[in-house]
């Protein structure tokens, strides 16, 4: 079953929207903050970001809770880069990217409004900066933010439908055509498609 990320930046609304996404698909939902150690929760609230270095343990603590759910799981992890997407389904290849799309000045007010969140609003610049919007090959859709949270998951469960139609039609192909030139056949590539 495909597992989804809720990607983006702070503020995006990636937990709100990845509760709801978990509720409706009837699977459970990890906030990736919650995987992260003390050091980094620290450094953070500090306003320090993070390093690659940081990084890399807690993007394999992702990696493994989506590994270790074959029935489905909805993830809230900010996946700035694609070197981070690609560490966190390095072990699960049906994953589906959600990627929260806002102005940074709606950001920014909604940092601000939530100032018990150990991620201060100082940190938005660099998040901001760092983030690399979903490339080819990947297998996700963005949406604006600034939707209503019903209107964001209606937006991506139709996506990760029409996807999952596409990857079948897909795999339908390679293997009638597999069926027709034999064992022998040219090898498909198997990245996803971009919706």
């Amino acid at each position: 079953m495909t597992s989804v990320v809720v990607m983006g930046v702070s503020g995006s609304g990636k937990s709100t929207i990845g509760a709801l996404l978990a509720e409706r698909f009837g699977v459970p939902f990890v906030d990736a903050d919650s995987l992260h150690p003390p050091a980094n929760i620290a450094k953070m609230a500090g306003g320090i970001p993070l390093s690659d270095d940081d990084r890399w343990p807690w993007l394999a603590r992702v990696a493994n809770e989506l590994a270790s759910s074959p029935s489905g799981l909805v993830v809230a992890c900010s996946a700035l880069r694609r070197s981070y997407r690609d560490a966190i389904r390095r072990d699960s290849k049906d994953i589906f990217f959600l990627h929260l799309a806002l102005p940074a000045e709606t950001l920014s007010v909604r940092m601000e409004s939530r100032p018990e969140h150990f991620m201060p609003s100082s940190l938005l610049r660099s998040q901001l900066a760092t983030l690399e919007v979903l490339g080819p090959g990947e297998r996700g859709v963005r949406v604006d933010g600034s939707l209503s949270p019903t209107a964001v998951v209606v937006a991506c469960e139709k996506a990760i439908l029409a996807s999952s139609s596409l990857l079948a039609s897909k795999s339908t192909d390679r293997t009638q055509e597999d069926g027709r030139h034999g064992p022998s056949a040219a090898h498909y590539p198997t990245s996803r498609t971009s919706i």
